[in-house]
Order: structure tokens, then C-alpha cells, then sequence
């Protein structure tokens, strides 16, 4: 089993289930991340098939580095769901996870996710207004929206005076990152700020946002990724920040 001394600002590349087995319980304060949204199994978007459609452009019809993205509903959820359950045994009693995720609409009806969720401790939903994207589906109006799950474990509390912040938090999406489907720094600043304790777990690292988000509010990180193109990413954003104190390494 890996020690705290093993986990406190490193990243870690392996199958995010089998490293996190390596974990002990209760080692984390809280945790972060938005992980593949499998969207390349998706109905009517063009992805599934690898035609491209209103996706042509996008970086994620290649899907991800080492991740197709495009795993069978049944097979994708039960992944999840042991991320989540091997995520939740390592956070401290007073822990929680802000799982970022993403409804669409499949087969004309809605995915909202709950059978992913379906057990967890799930104390709130907030909001994130992104703003954008393009709708060529003419039976729902354009998403300007995705979902962050609060799974709280019992005796979680907010950071002194954060409970006065709304629900539903506006912040535009992050552009200028290579990596095909990162979140903006500010998103993950906000869960940072929000939750006490020194040390954040993320399973789905990619670019390191989440690392940077911790070192600017004088904390500690952990990231798990399958890629070690997206861990070198990261560790040039972590470099970057260490030497000169910002985040621009991404604009170089």
C-alpha cells in the first residue's frame, strides 16, 4: 500500500481503479475531478461512428490519449461507480467529492447520470453555467451546462462563510488548454477554497488543473492518469507555477 508520504504532491500514471486500490482509507480531505464522459457511445452525435458530424473539429473525436471514449453505457457506469467507491473509502470521515459531470439527451430522453450516482451521498448538485457550444438537435434547446456532484460523507462541512455562495457558479470555459476536455483553473479554485483541509485528490488529473488549483491556495494534490502524454502536461504546468507563480505555461 502506498503511504501519505507517497501520495502528497505527486502524480501517478496506471488505471485509476487499480492505483487507487493502492490507496489506505481516509488519507484524502476532499477531492475533484471531471472524468471522460464516454461521449463517443453516444446517440446522433456524430462521434460514435468516427464520422465526425458537428464534432468534426472537436478534439475529442479521437477520443482521449490511451481512452476511446467510447465504452458500452453498462460496462462505462460500473467503471465509474468503482472510481467513486474506491474514492470515497480514501477521504477522511469529514471528506467529500465534487464529481463534474456532463447530462445529455439519448434516444430522446434525458441522461442525468443517476445511474451512476445511485447510493452515493450525493448532499447537493451545483451548476456550472459554461456558457457556449452549438445545437443541431432541433427537440431541446442549446446545454449551457454541466453538473458537480457534492458526495459528502457525513461530517462534511464547508470552509467558514462559503455556505453563502449560490449553487450555481458562472465561469466560462477553458480554451486555451491542449489537452481535448479540460476545466477552467477558476472551477477548481472554487472547490479548493471551499473545502477545508490541505490535501485533494484527483483521479482523472489530465493537464494538472486540479494540482495548480491546490499549490495557488497552498495545498496539497494527488493525480491519478492513464496518460503520461496529459502527466507531462501537468508537470509543466506544476513547474511552471513553482518557478514563476502563474499559470501561463499553457499560452507558451
Amino acid at each position: 500500500m502506498l503511504e501519505l508520504g507517497d501520495l502528497e504532491d505527486q502524480l501517478i500514471q496506471g488505471n485509476v481503479v487499480e492505483v487507487l486500490k493502492t490507496i489506505p482509507d481516509g488519507v484524502f480531505d476532499f477531492g475533484f475531478t471531471s472524468p471522460p464522459y464516454n461521449l463517443k457511445n453516444s446517440t446522433g452525435n456524430g462521434m460514435k461512428d468516427g464520422r465526425g458530424g458537428k464534432w468534426a473539429n472537436a478534439k475529442l473525436i479521437q477520443g482521449y490519449d490511451g481512452h476511446g471514449d467510447s465504452m458500452p453505457h453498462d460496462e462505462y457506469v460500473a467503471w465509474q461507480r468503482e472510481v467513486l467507491t474506491e474514492i470515497m473509502r480514501t477521504l477522511k470521515d469529514d471528506g467529500a467529492f465534487f464529481y463534474n459531470h456532463k447530462w445529455r439527451v439519448q434516444g430522446g430522453i434525458i441522461q442525468d447520470r443517476s445511474d451512476i450516482l445511485e447510493g452515493f451521498p450525493v448532499r447537493q448538485i451545483i451548476i456550472w453555467q459554461r456558457k457556449g457550444g452549438i445545437n443541431f438537435n432541433p427537440g431541446y434547446f442549446l446545454p449551457t451546462y454541466e453538473v458537480i456532484y457534492v458526495i459528502a460523507k457525513k461530517n462534511f462541512r464547508l470552509e467558514k462563510g462559503v455556505n453563502k455562495w449560490g449553487d450555481v457558479w458562472e465561469i466560462t470555459q477553458d480554451i486555451k488548454n491542449p489537452h481535448p476536455a479540460s476545466f477552467p483553473l477558476e472551477l477548481a479554485e472554487r472547490v479548493v477554497q471551499a473545502c477545508p483541509g490541505d490535501m485533494v485528490i484527483d483521479p482523472f488529473m489530465g493537464s494538472g488543473t486540479t494540482a495548480v488549483a491546490a499549490m495557488k491556495n497552498g495545498k496539497h494534490y494527488c493525480g491519478i492518469d492513464l496518460s503520461e502524454t496529459y502527466l507531462d502536461l501537468a508537470r509543466k504546468r506544476i513547474a511552471h507555477f513553482e518557478k514563476f507563480g502563474n499559470d501561463s505555461s499553457l499560452n507558451e
